[in-house]
């Protein structure tokens, strides 16, 4: 019984760790699209499908900041 409650105990502190993981690396990833939003409403639900569709494509986590940044410049109005 002591082995069993171990296992489970060390188990569920994985998957935990692994699932926060995970989400931070989608709160930095959504933060990093937000912050080319520059505050515009428009431009911010743009970058989020954008983020959205590099995701669907499989953009790299290394190559994504490069991919969002030429993605807000060309979104339309841009002063870039």
């Amino acid at each position: 019984m002591d082995y069993f409650i171990i296992v489970v105990t060390t188990a569920a502190g994985l998957y935990f760790h692994w699932w926060l993981f995970c989400r931070i690396r989608q709160w930095s990833d959504r933060d990093l699209a937000l912050s080319l939003a520059e505050g515009d409403e428009h431009k911010r639900q743009y970058m989020l499908e954008q983020l959205a569709r590099a995701q669907r494509e499989g953009i790299k986590r290394r190559d994504l900041p490069a991919w969002l940044e030429q993605a807000a410049a060309q979104y339309p109005g841009s002063r870039a």
